[in-house]
Formats: C-alpha cells, sequence, structure tokens
C-alpha cells in the first residue's frame, strides 16, 4: 500500500483522484513532483495498474529520469515497460514502430535546428535570393509556428489555424517538408505532428495505442503548444483519464510555442474536470512568498491561486539601487564572498539575469574577486562543429538519405569538393528526385546515368574513396560491431583527426579534446544500454540536445551559479540575487512595447526568479547600464514598485557622486526614500566617479583592410574588407589560390604574417 501520511490533504486528494480528468495547479515549491509520483506509485500499487498501460509525459529527459527513479525506488514490482519520458522522446519511439504507415522508413534521421537551418537556406539558394533578401530564421519560424498549432500539410483544424496557401512562406513550408521526406527526415517539430497525422490518418493505430494508455499524465502542463494539447486529447479520448500538472503562473516559453490557454480553457474541453490547487510553499520564507504573491496576483490571465507557506518569516528582500552596472557587479561579487565567509556554500547561491548579455560584467567581478562560480546554459557540446561534423559522418552511416550529413562533410576534411560541384550534385538529385548520396555513389559509375556530370578524376577517385569508407562503416553498423569502433574508425580513417592533428594552435587541441569526450559519450552509452547501437546514440543526444537544461543545469558544488531567469525554472537556492530589474532590461524592451499579454509573461518570469530563492532574496538595478554601447537610464522596474513596502528593505550604494544621475524615474513606480548602504571596513567601492569613456582601440579592428595574414587551413591572404570590432569583427579575406572567404574573427584560426 502506498504510504499517503506525508502529503497534505490536497496532495492526498491529488492522489487518490485517479479516474476522469484532473487538473492539478501546482504554485511554486508546493510539492509536485513528490505528488506525481506518489499518484503514479499508488496507482501502480494500489489499483493496480500495469506499468505497460500508464504514459506520463515531461519536458526534459532530466526530470523524467528523476521521477523514474524516484518510483523505482518506492515500488515492487519491475517498471521497465513504464514510459515516463519527453514529448518527442515518446512520438520519436513511436514513430520508429509506425512509420511505414506515413511512408518513411524506421531508420529515419531526425534534424537539429542547424540542418533545419541548411535545408531553409538550400530552398532560398535555389530561387536565387540571398539570405540578406529574406533570413532563412525567418521561415524556419514560420514553419515552427505552423507545427506549433499542430497543421500538417492538408489538415484542416478544429479551431482554426491551417495554413494560408496565399503566405509568401507556404511554399517554403510545403517544399521543406518534401525535402525532408526526401531525405527520409523529421525535424523536431514534425516529430509531433506526424504522430497528429498518423493517428488522424489511421484510427486503427490511435486505438490501439488509446485501448494501450489507461492512465496518461502531463507534467508542466502550461508549457504545451497546440499540437503537444492536441496530441494529449487523442491518447486519453477514450477513457479521459488524463491528468495534467502546471501552473499558469510559471507559463514562461511563449517564444517556444507554449500556449497559456491549453490550462488557462481546460475545463472548456474537459467540463467534467476535477481541479485542484497547490497553493502551500514548502520552499521559501513567508516574506518572499507574500511579496511573490502581491507581483503575480497583477495578472489577469490567471486560474486564482494565492500560495501561502508555515516557513518562517524570514529576512526582508534586498532591494540595492547602484551607480552603475559596474558597481552592480562589484555587489554582486562582495556579497556572495561575505556570504561564503559566514557559511553558504557557493553553491547555495545564484545569481538570475533577463538575457545572456549581463553575463559579462558580474563574471569580471567574480574573477577578480576569485569567486568560483558556473554560468549554465553556455555554449553546447553537441553544437560545436567538429562533434557535429563527427555526427554528421554518423549519421550518414545510419540513414544514406541523409543529404544535409552528405553536404556538410563531403569536403571535410577537404577532398576537392567544393561548392560548385556540390551545387552540381544536389541538382541532380533535386531533378532526379532522389538522395545526394545515391548521386555520389554512382558517380564513379561509367555506366550509370549519372556519368555525364562533369567532375575532374582527382574528385570522383576521392568521392569513391569516401563511398567505401561510409559502406564499411554501414557493415560494420549491420553487424553489430560496438558504436565506439565505429566511431574510432571514421575518426580516423577519413583523415579528420590527422587534418586536425597538423595543426598545433590552442583552438585546434580544444578540438581535439572534445573529439576524445564525444568518445567517453560513446562509450558511457554504450555502458548504460541494454542493446547499444549507433542510432540508438545518435537519437539519444538529438532528443536531450534538445531538451531544456539537462544535466548541465545541476549547480556544480562549490560554485555561484549564473543563469538567465528562464533556465532557472525548476532550481532552488538559499540565497538568490535577481539584477538588472530595471524599466527595458526587466520587464525586456520588447515586453514593455508589445502590450499587457507580453508584459503579463514578463511579470510571471519575475515571479519565477523571485520564488527560487529560499532564504534570502536580492533585487539589484544600476541608475546608469551601459546598453547598445551607450549609458541608459531606465529607472527601477514597475515590478519593484509591486511589492509591499513592509517586505523589503531599500538600499543605495553609498560613495558615488550621485548628482549626476539625480533624477526622478519613469515608468517604474515612485521614488523611495534611500537608507546608506554603509559598506564599513570592508569596502572596496571607492570615490571616484565614473567616466563613460570607451578607448579608442575598441573600435580598431584587429585586422584591417589590406593586412597580410595566414589561416592555419587556407594559408596567407590578404584582407579584402574589415567590419565591426572586439568580438563582433568581421573580415573578408582573398587567399593566395584566388579563393575568398569572409570569417567572424573570434572563432577563425588568423594570425598576422
Amino acid at each position: 500500500m502506498t504510504n499517503l501520511d506525508s502529503l497534505n490533504p490536497v496532495q492526498k486528494q491529488a492522489v487518490l483522484s485517479t479516474d476522469g480528468p484532473v487538473m492539478i495547479l501546482a504554485g511554486a515549491g508546493s510539492g509536485k513532483t513528490k505528488t506525481l509520483v506518489t499518484r503514479i506509485t499508488y496507482l501502480l500499487e494500489d489499483k493496480n495498474v500495469s506499468p505497460h498501460q500508464l504514459l506520463a509525459l515531461t519536458f526534459s529527459n532530466k526530470a523524467a529520469r528523476e521521477m523514474r527513479e524516484r518510483i523505482a525506488h518506492e515500488v515492487t514490482m519491475d517498471v521497465g515497460s513504464l514510459q515516463i519520458t519527453t514529448f518527442h522522446a515518446f512520438c520519436a519511439k513511436l514513430l520508429r514502430s509506425e512509420a511505414n504507415f506515413l511512408g518513411l522508413s524506421r531508420n529515419f534521421t531526425i534534424y537539429d535546428d542547424g540542418e533545419s537551418k541548411a535545408i531553409a537556406k538550400s530552398l532560398l539558394e535555389r530561387r536565387g535570393i540571398s539570405t540578406k533578401e529574406i533570413n532563412p530564421y525567418d521561415i524556419l519560424s514560420y514553419i515552427d509556428g505552423l507545427k506549433n498549432n499542430g497543421y500538417y500539410p492538408g489538415r484542416v483544424m478544429v479551431d482554426g489555424g491551417e495554413a494560408d496557401p496565399s503566405d509568401e512562406f507556404f511554399g517554403y513550408f510545403e517544399e521543406y517538408e518534401s525535402e525532408l521526406h526526401r531525405a527520409n527526415a523529421l525535424d523536431f517539430g514534425g516529430l509531433i505532428t506526424a504522430v497528429i497525422q498518423l493517428f488522424e490518418k489511421f484510427p486503427e493505430v490511435l486505438q490501439r495505442y488509446q485501448n494501450r494508455f489507461v492512465y496518461v499524465l502531463v507534467d508542466e502542463y502550461q508549457d504545451t503548444n497546440r499540437a503537444q494539447f492536441d496530441l494529449i486529447r487523442m491518447l486519453c479520448g477514450k477513457r479521459r483519464n488524463i491528468c495534467v500538472v502546471g501552473d499558469e503562473d510559471q507559463s514562461i516559453y511563449s517564444w517556444r510555442g507554449a500556449d497559456i490557454r491549453n490550462i488557462l480553457d481546460f475545463e472548456k474541453i474537459f467540463p467534467d474536470v476535477t481541479v485542484l490547487k497547490l497553493e502551500q510553499n514548502y520552499r521559501s520564507s513567508k516574506t518572499i512568498i507574500e511579496a511573490a504573491s502581491c507581483v503575480i496576483e497583477r495578472n489577469t490571465m490567471r486560474k486564482g491561486k494565492h500560495m501561502w507557506t508555515d516557513n518562517p518569516e524570514g529576512d526582508a528582500i534586498e532591494i540595492v539601487e547602484c551607480f552603475n552596472d559596474k558597481d552592480e557587479a562589484e555587489f554582486i561579487a562582495q556579497e556572495t564572498g561575505k556570504l561564503y565567509k559566514a557559511g553558504t556554500p557557493y553553491k547555495e547561491m545564484a545569481v538570475f539575469y533577463r538575457s545572456n548579455a549581463q553575463a559579462r560584467q558580474i563574471e569580471d567581478s567574480l574573477r577578480k574577486y576569485k569567486i568560483q562560480y558556473r554560468v549554465v546554459g553556455g555554449v553546447k557540446f553537441y553544437e560545436r562543429k567538429e562533434i557535429k561534423d563527427m555526427l554528421s559522418y554518423l549519421r550518414l552511416v545510419i540513414n544514406a538519405k541523409d543529404s544535409l550529413a552528405v553536404s556538410r562533410i563531403i569536403n571535410v576534411p577537404a577532398r576537392g569538393v567544393g561548392a560548385t560541384s556540390l551545387r552540381k550534385l544536389e541538382v541532380e538529385a533535386v531533378n532526379n528526385n532522389t538522395s545526394l548520396w545515391d548521386i555520389i555513389e554512382k558517380i564513379g559509375d561509367h555506366t550509370s546515368e549519372f556519368s555525364h556530370i562533369k567532375l575532374s578524376a582527382k574528385i570522383k577517385s576521392s568521392l569513391t574513396e569516401f563511398v567505401t569508407l561510409i559502406n564499411e562503416l554501414r557493415h560494420l553498423d549491420q553487424n553489430k560491431v560496438k558504436p565506439s569502433i565505429i566511431y574510432e574508425k571514421v575518426l580516423h580513417e577519413s583523415g579528420y583527426y590527422a587534418f586536425l592533428k597538423a595543426n598545433k594552435d590552442y583552438e585546434t587541441l580544444a578540438r581535439l579534446e572534445n573529439l576524445d569526450e564525444l568518445l567517453n559519450a560513446i562509450t558511457q552509452f554504450e555502458e548504460s544500454a541494454e542493446v547499444p547501437t549507433l542510432s540508438g546514440f545518435l537519437e539519444t543526444i538529438t532528443l536531450d540536445s534538445n531538451s531544456d537544461f539537462d544535466e548541465g543545469a545541476k549547480p556544480a558544488d562549490g560554485e555561484v551559479s549564473l543563469m538567465t531567469v528562464h533556465g532557472a525554472k525548476g532550481l532552488e537556492f538559499t540565497h538568490a540575487f535577481v539584477v538588472g530589474a530595471e524599466e527595458n532590461v526587466f520587464p525586456s524592451y520588447r515586453s514593455v512595447d508589445s502590450g499587457e499579454i507580453a508584459m503579463e509573461e514578463e511579470r510571471r518570469l519575475f515571479y519565477v526568479a523571485m520564488t527560487r530563492a529560499m532564504i534570502k532574496l536580492y533585487i539589484t538595478f544600476a541608475q546608469g547600464r551601459m546598453l547598445f554601447g551607450q549609458v541608459k537610464f531606465n529607472g527601477p522596474s514597475r515590478f519593484i514598485d509591486e511589492i509591499p513596502e513592509k517586505l523589503f528593505t531599500w538600499k543605495k550604494l553609498k560613495g558615488r557622486q550621485e548628482d549626476h544621475f539625480n533624477q526622478s524615474y519613469s515608468g517604474g513606480g515612485n521614488q523611495k526614500s534611500f537608507d546608506p548602504y554603509d559598506q564599513s571596513q570592508d569596502s572596496h567601492y571607492d570615490n571616484e566617479e565614473v567616466v563613460y569613456q570607451i578607448k579608442e582601440s575598441y573600435y580598431q579592428p584587429k585586422f584591417p583592410k589590406g593586412a597580410i595574414v595566414v589561416h592555419s587551413l587556407y594559408g596567407q591572404g590578404k584582407v579584402e574588407d574589415s567590419e565591426g570590432s572586439g568580438a563582433d569583427e568581421k573580415v573578408s579575406i582573398k587567399f593566395a589560390d584566388g579563393a575568398r572567404k569572409k570569417f567572424m574573427v573570434k572563432f577563425a584560426p588568423i594570425v598576422m604574417a
């Protein structure tokens, strides 16, 4: 029997209300995960539901794994067939079994954002349209919008939202989908719409899954888009045993397609729903909870929860007014140092900012004071060039029709197949409605239908070697050879490792270390998978890299965590700093100009930031902040003005000449009376007035026009054009062989000759 003694009355009701539609509105820190785990355990142990008949969907692999581990620890039965997974992983697994209904083979490829962009660019090139005229991301945004809404070609939407054929981008959408189908591939959003299409076109398939899943549970329901809602509605349509768990006050992903209407209008779709509210917070102090509640209650798009807690009153929120963003960063560095000396581990502290650009100044100050920190959500491992190159080789081994993989690696390392030769092959593939690999595989055969393609003998020889290597790798995979062995073969026999090894610069050494780490990842996969296959590894990393905040989101021991507020969702820290609480920063300038709906989401974001703190919350803002190369005077955020004065102390950093910024602020509420912040003996603040001057050298390009440079791959060349400076500098170089190439300086292996 499941032990329910540790649950509060509403949590217990949420566990016991098993039949029919149930919506659990779970506020921040209200014990949601505990309730979910107990509910699933109760269904398995007390209701005798087979693990095979239960489906739980969430949004990250990390959350799914943790929930599965907790349930496995609680129950005595084997939960091997229990599906606790993400939407995309569930759909990918389902389609591996049912892909033939849609004209796909089971070894279809899942394209990531980079590969989707490559298709969009290719569509523009075929029309002779420059990416400066139409941004590929505009096409992808249009396509994502359709798929988030559940649209697939030809679908008639129940509540509207089908594509408009007169839209200039609709043609791109149709060609994009055709390109995916020819490549035996789906993109990330297409995993969901493909299952919707499967269920609508083949009711007998839907009925099989409806019969199987007696209970369906959805976590983080406020983050679902309309396509995901359609999928859920179909799966539970027979028995209607659907339980959704979410918090409309933490719906912060509309830019990613999340539709808050799914949770606000749930009762309209399921009028007999049981609605339960988990309003007791177990995380934060009374002061923090009351303050956050006062902020979020300004929103109108909500269900009307009111959070409360039995926790102690706690310290007042500390609102800190800084002279500028440098002082703000200095304060954070000093305060985290003080907290650490007083016994708070660095791992219990976090700094939340609205945008990644705000991190630089904070990082500089933390390094200055030798405070350990980590930036959560940096460049992802699987997005690095050398990793994507190797993965493209491996993907081609699995799926010969993957034309994007072929395009990426056909000349990596160099085989003489330049852009012109590749374009010839791509055009031939499109004209013959076949894959790029089919063309390349037959190009060396003088009797084939593609022998008329004019390529040099050297290129044809290189392509033959390339085809031989891939076919050898494919043979190994078909004979169940371990993925790590296949990887090492392609790494060395492709010439990629030797190509990198020839360079001795620091960047190349880092790339080689990354390739070693990829081998580690494959080996770890082999150790954990029951039947380790190359396709299994590729699917795992594709799904993991597209989910939010997997292992990388867990703070390491002894480090202050720096992250955006979006990255903070689901985490908690004893001490939290919300920085940049200014109009046009937080709330962002985009939300200020976009109306009340956008502002309400911004307020939810602020609420999420506040409720990450358990013991002490700091909210900082600067009188003047450097933005877009200029000092901006935005005034404190309107959200500060929504916090009752009895719940905070307002402290103004002492020591700067303040009349330089002596003004009343607009848009952020009333001016407060200031209490001087006495830094006492250990203050590092000085009395020098800040003069905002940018050194002339900042604007000087590192590689000016006319400079002779050496590129580690292309050799010596002359800079024909240079634009931008610092991290934004771009150069156009003409090399000795006549080739012209454009580089982002911060990423290119270029030195002065």
